[in-house]
């Protein structure tokens, strides 16, 4: 019986490919010392896959940021900004594309469907010249086979890689994204050739676009992609791969009926219903790669029950025919838990990170061939067993509170005019205020102090000390540059989720378990094992710190419910909208006392909610319900006078924008500059919008420092769909990734384009 992995994760298990990355972008190190780290962790990969019994494993899964960025440059779709003029794709257009350069703009970046990865959006269009740019997938085979690993090529199908982009700046906005294929398939096809003639035997695409709710034009697109390349495939097995939710019965009936293709990928753990698919539908003579292994989640494989489900798909497919599978890439989880030495024994025995379900994938198709491996089996079941009846897991009190709450909507009683005029009476801001998203750069002595307390080598005392220096400064700065609303840079957090689940009880913590967010950025999610409740207050202390230290309003930096939930590896025991409803209560209780400690203006960031948002519209309505009600219930017993923010970032948000006003948030900053000013765009079509909104005037993800000229250009553009008494001026993000070089004459720009236009509006009465 074989066995299949969609993807791996690429950081390396001690984040290896990260520091090479930045010390290159750093000139502190050559391409070819990054090339030499990205070689070793690609051969640790295939080695360690080879070494578990793995038949098919995948080769350019590996990415320098990301896997459609690396489709881009495959085939040469750069946009003419680059100055790009033909040849193979180096690092310099690469790169420049993913996070822009001294003189231009990154191109825009979002979330993987609803995943905390992010891809960079392809700029098309239809004078966009396609050619076969970067090489990248015949090199990574032909590496791969000179370890004696016959890999499986990965690639981004076609037809998902062109309804991922969107049309490029000064494109009609209703151009027909699909109307390339055409224009992209010789590209595919040149790719094909190569990879058979360098001795490829598979090829997988991942088209995991097939699991939206696509109309009967975008569907047909697959069945015109596959039929066109169906001579150029000949010869080659050829596996579709589809992930991260049920497929529709329409899409499964395009998927199975393509030309030339040997094999179809499901998720199965997230796709639960397509199980009913595969037993009436499955075509005769095909292969079946059944993602039973969660390829999204930290929590040991059920294998009794996973093996009960391949026993019933092999009556099904026939025993030759069923490859056992993850339900994704397993880049959405942590490398190996080899390496968390402190994790709490009972606790680690209901994980498996990467490296483990590569072994799980195998030990299931060992037993599917009758070689069942009877003492793994059995630790299996034991490990199962034991979380569900661990007393640590439930706290009757927390579900009780969580259950009342379905009584109420937990709206504030008075509506966000009165609220916004209450406010101001007591904050007396100037029109456009300008604040930033909460976190400030963090430095190099930031992070050695905090490393340092953690392994006590430090006293509490110098470690407080340290922090209020840093406050200060940052305080300080902000003063300088007369910024509005302040914030105390969070020096005290290393991660916005981490910080508050070390607080909160039900939470578990990792030491290396990171995960790739985007480029060299990874996060590393706490895992969710039980019921979550407040033991005492979080930022009460830090927050009231900083307030001393100024007269101007400072902001309580917190993070909604919705976005712990989104961010941490959640426990699979239980509804979702329960867990968040219980991390609800426990940021109320937060929000609560730092209103007691005089903080007036609160920020609950949210930035996760539209991530979380089902792939099917069915759906959809469900999860905005729980989700937004979980943010009212934070903040549902403060008085009018205080402040509540909320921020969002790098999602589509249009789709979801009367949801965002039903969160009845008094201001909310939002991601708006790399996207092309696309939020913008909601408003121009009449949503009538009453609370202050704050939408991003430069893109904090790239180096690249904007004008004053720009920004206000940026703010101009905002004034024109939104009312000047609601507007603020703040960056796309929180500043923790850059350098104090970048940040302070960016901000003061910021702020001087925001004087600039009070004086402009001041003149025009």
């Amino acid at each position: 019986m074989a066995s299949h992995i969609v993807g791996y994760p690429r950081m390396g298990p001690k984040r290896e490919l990260k520091f090479a990355l930045e010390s290159f972008w750093d000139k502190k190190s050559s391409a070819e010392d990054l090339e030499k780290v990205a070689a070793d962790l690609r051969t640790s990969i295939w080695k360690q896959m080879a070494g578990a019994g793995i038949k098919y494993i995948p080769s350019n899964t590996f990415s320098y940021y990301d896997q459609v960025l690396d489709t881009t440059a495959m085939l040469g779709a750069v946009p003419p900004r680059y100055g790009w003029s033909g040849g193979e794709i180096g690092f310099d257009v690469y790169f420049s594309m993913a996070r822009g350069n001294a003189s231009v703009p990154a191109m825009e970046m979002t979330k993987w469907f609803d995943t905390n990865y992010h891809f960079i959006v392809p700029e098309l269009g239809p004078d966009v010249q396609f050619s076969y740019a970067s090489h990248k997938a015949v090199t990574e085979y032909k590496e791969a086979k000179a370890l004696g690993v016959d890999s499986v090529p990965v690639l981004i199908g076609p037809v998902s890689y062109l309804l991922l982009s969107k049309p490029a700046k000064g494109v009609e906005k209703t151009f027909s994204l699909i109307s390339l294929l055409g224009k992209i398939l010789p590209v595919y096809k040149e790719v094909i050739s190569e990879l058979k003639a360098a001795g490829a035997s598979w090829i997988q695409f991942d088209e995991p676009t097939l699991v939206m709710d696509l109309d009967s034009h975008k569907l047909q697109a697959f069945t015109d992609a596959y039929s066109e390349l169906e001579s150029t495939l000949s010869g080659l097995n050829v596996l579709i791969e589809t992930y991260f939710a049920d497929i529709p019965a329409k899409a499964f009936k395009t998927l199975t009926s393509l030309k030339g293709v040997s094999a179809y990928g499901f998720d199965l753990v997230r796709g639960t219903k397509t199980l009913d698919l595969i037993k009436s539908e499955f075509p005769k003579g095909k292969y079946l790669f059944a993602g039973v292994v969660d390829g999204r989640n930290i929590w040991a494989n059920d294998l009794a029950s996973s093996l009960s489900t391949l026993h019933e798909l092999e009556g099904i497919v026939g025993k030759d025919k069923l490859v056992v599978s993850t339900s994704c890439s397993l880049l959405h989880t942590a490398v190996d838990l080899v390496n968390e030495t402190k994790l709490d024994k009972e606790i680690k025995s209901w994980l498996a990170f990467a490296a483990q379900k590569v072994v799980e994938v195998n030990a299931l198709a060992k037993a599917l061939a009758g070689e069942k491996d009877e003492a793994f089996f059995s630790a299996n079941a034991a490990a199962q067993a034991s979380r569900k009846s661990s007393p640590r897991v439930t706290n009757e009190a927390v579900q009780k509170a969580a259950a009342a709450l379905r009584g109420s909507d937990h709206r504030r009683a008075t509506n966000v005019t009165a609220r916004l005029d209450a406010q101001q009476k007591k904050l007396d801001l100037p029109i456009l205020p300008t604040t930033t998203i909460g976190s400030f750069p963090q430095t190099i002595e930031l992070r050695r102090v905090r490393r340092e307390y953690k392994a006590n080598k430090i006293s509490e005392d110098d470690y407080i000390k340290a922090i209020k220096e840093e406050i200060q400064k940052v305080v300080k700065l902000q003063e300088e540059l007369d910024i509005d609303v302040l914030v105390h840079g969070e020096p005290e957090r290393n991660d916005m989720v981490e910080y508050f689940g070390e607080q909160l009880s039900g939470f578990a913590f990792t030491v290396n378990g990171w995960v790739q967010s985007y480029g060299s950025r990874c996060v590393k999610p706490p895992i969710i094992y039980g019921d979550v409740s407040r033991p005492k207050p979080m930022t009460v202390f830090w927050s009231s710190t900083a307030q001393s230290m100024t007269a101007r309003p400072m902001k309580g930096m917190l993070t909604g419910p919705v976005t712990i939930l989104n961010w941490s590896f959640v426990r699979n025991d239980q509804p979702r909208f329960e867990t968040c409803y219980q991390i609800a209560l426990a940021i109320k209780d937060e929000v609560e006392d730092l209103e007691k400690a005089g903080i007036n203006v609160i920020q609950i960031d949210e930035a996760a909610l539209r991530e979380g948002l089902p792939l099917r519209k069915s759906e959809q309505a469900f999860y905005l319900d729980w989700a937004v009600h979980s943010f009212r219930i934070t903040n549902c017993g403060v008085q009018d006078t205080t402040q509540i923010h909320t921020h969002m970032c790098y999602s589509n948000f249009n789709d979801i924008i009367h949801s965002i006003i039903d969160m009845d948030a008094d201001v909310i900053t939002i991601e708006n500059s790399r996207s092309d000013e696309k939020l913008l765009s909601v408003f121009r079509e009449g949503v009538k919008y009453g609370a202050g909104i704050g939408p991003g005037v430069y893109d904090i993800h790239s180096p690249r420092i904007p004008s004053t000229e720009e920004i206000a250009d940026r703010i101009n553009k905002m004034l024109a769909v939104l009312e000047k008494n609601i507007l603020w001026v703040n960056p796309d993000c929180g500043l923790k990734t850059r350098k104090y070089s970048e940040v302070k004459p960016a901000l003061n720009n910021m702020v001087a384009a925001a004087k600039l236009l009070r004086t402009q509006l001041a003149s025009a009465k």
